[in-house]
């Protein structure tokens, strides 16, 4: 029994110590968007509002319009635009919409935990 209650700490340690590591990590983005359209505008003022309140000063946002760099969004594995690509930390996360739900993007960023009584894969991202 006290093998396992040691177990048990030494796991919420590791725990915790990977938490603290994720809240100090640099994030890198790309938003993929399908050229000037309402939908793109406000994916494009979604996520910079989303990561200047929860990633001030530790995030890369990289903006781009499929139909001016096709080939991106072929490389990316976009099959829908706007899709917001997280390619750091890892793991690799897309999203796919313009962005307005707030919570679904945290916990697709990996931001915020999902909620207990969500069992699906909404937010999740791939």
């Amino acid at each position: 029994m006290a093998k396992r209650k040691t177990d048990d700490r030494e796991t919420r340690r590791g725990l915790k110590a990977a938490s603290r590591r994720q809240a100090k990590s640099q994030y890198v983005l790309r938003l993929c968007v399908a050229g000037a359209t309402p939908r793109s505008a406000a994916a494009i003022q979604n996520v910079t509002a989303l990561c200047e309140k929860h990633l001030k000063g530790r995030y890369t946002l990289d903006i781009v319009d499929v139909y001016q760099k096709p080939i991106l969004a072929v490389d990316e594995g976009v099959i829908a635009a706007p899709t917001l690509v997280k390619k750091l930390p890892l793991p690799l996360r897309r999203l796919i919409g313009d962005m307005s739900d707030e919570e679904r993007v945290l916990v697709g960023l990996d931001l915020k935990k999902r909620g207990r009584g969500d069992t699906g894969t909404r937010g999740r991202g791939e």
